[in-house]
């Protein structure tokens, strides 16, 4: 069986060829061959990936990232699709479920007359794990309580504190929701107005 993290890779990889290296995307200031680099960067250039996460090295990384967008667009996207040269087994999972699905529909959202994919139940299973496994990290700095709760009632706390809000959507909307695509998430957010306003303030991030 093809894990989530296959599937959507393959997928995305798909669009990236259909669109070409200049389509948008929601990850502001970059088309679709600077994405693809990201990908690139993050699995196969380890010595350049730390600036993704750590402000100092950014500048590197920035370079590394433009020189490999510049490069020629259908091999980077074929070198997103085969994945890191090492095959990380069953941490490909664990590593890229969450990462090659917000990806993918920062692709797909950014072009004109999309629409929500139909519901399949191993991705928005795959995605309430990996969620509700990182909520705590990303939602650490909302100044009120954040419950996330699916359509079905099921729910679970992603930050600790008072006068929560909650957030309800599937797993798949919840999941963008939490990786900051806030203004391109089918998600409800409910609880006092006030408390509301604060948390949409929140930066969410890792």
């Amino acid at each position: 069986m093809t894990s989530v993290a296959r599937s959507e890779r393959i997928a995305l990889a798909r669009l990236m060829d259909e669109l070409g290296p200049d389509a948008p995307t929601l990850c502001a200031g970059w088309a679709t061959r600077d994405l693809a680099a990201h990908l690139v960067l993050r699995e196969r250039r380890p010595d350049a990936a730390a600036g993704i996460v750590v402000g100092r090295f950014a500048g590197w990384t920035r370079r590394v990232q433009d020189r490999l967008a510049g490069g020629d667009y259908s091999a980077l996207v074929a070198r997103v699709r085969s994945g890191p040269p090492v095959p990380l087994g069953p941490l490909d999972q664990v590593f890229n479920s969450a990462e090659f699905f917000v990806h993918h529909e920062d692709v797909r959202r950014a072009q004109p007359g999309w629409a929500p994919r139909p519901t399949d139940p191993e991705l928005e299973d795959a995605m309430w794990r990996t969620l509700t496994a990182r909520a705590p990290l990303m939602f650490r700095r909302s100044p009120v309580g954040v419950v996330l709760r699916l359509p079905d009632g099921t729910a679970s706390v992603a930050h600790k504190a008072d006068r929560p809000v909650t957030l309800t959507g599937p797993a798949t909307e919840l999941t963008l929701y939490a990786f900051g695509r806030t203004e391109h998430a089918y998600v409800e957010v409910d609880g006092d107005p006030k408390d509301v306003k604060a948390f949409r303030g929140t930066s969410l991030s890792v």
